[in-house]
């Protein structure tokens, strides 16, 4: 097994608060994470999938169109984008760099062909902290 990642950037915004619990808890649980105007990151994503290189290229998946598809169906989506808000796949969750992580999993997994399995999404929300996944 062969295991290629392709790494893109995208800058968004997003607040963590919890509309369930008083302005003091979520205070207390996220800090300035929970700024009632937002708080931004400049996110790293790095995406690797698994296969067997093919007989007749050598690739496992061709890094342009791996690239392609991770525009398409995540960084134009994020990019410049309030979480919270513009980004149709994170509405009704917490926008934490888990459940993002997770739902960029679930938006690049139907688009990958056969053969070529998605491995690990890697998402650095800062250089110090980063969450992966690896599907359920």
């Amino acid at each position: 097994m062969v295991y290629l990642t392709r790494s893109e950037h995208f800058n968004a915004a997003h607040k963590l608060y919890n509309p369930a619990w008083s302005y003091e808890k979520n205070e207390e649980v996220f800090g300035k994470c929970a700024n009632d105007n937002w708080h931004g990151h400049n996110y790293e994503l790095l995406v690797t999938v698994k296969g067997q290189p093919s007989p007749d290229t050598g690739f496992v998946f061709d890094v342009k169109r791996l690239s392609d598809i991770i525009k398409e169906q995540v960084i134009e989506k994020v990019d410049h984008r309030n979480l919270n808000i513009d980004v149709e796949f994170m509405k009704g969750q917490m926008c934490s760099t888990e459940n993002l992580a997770i739902a960029i999993w679930k938006e690049l997994i139907p688009h990958l062909p056969v053969g070529v399995q998605l491995h690990c999404i890697k998402l650095y929300e800062t250089p110090r902290i980063y969450v992966e996944y690896f599907g359920e």
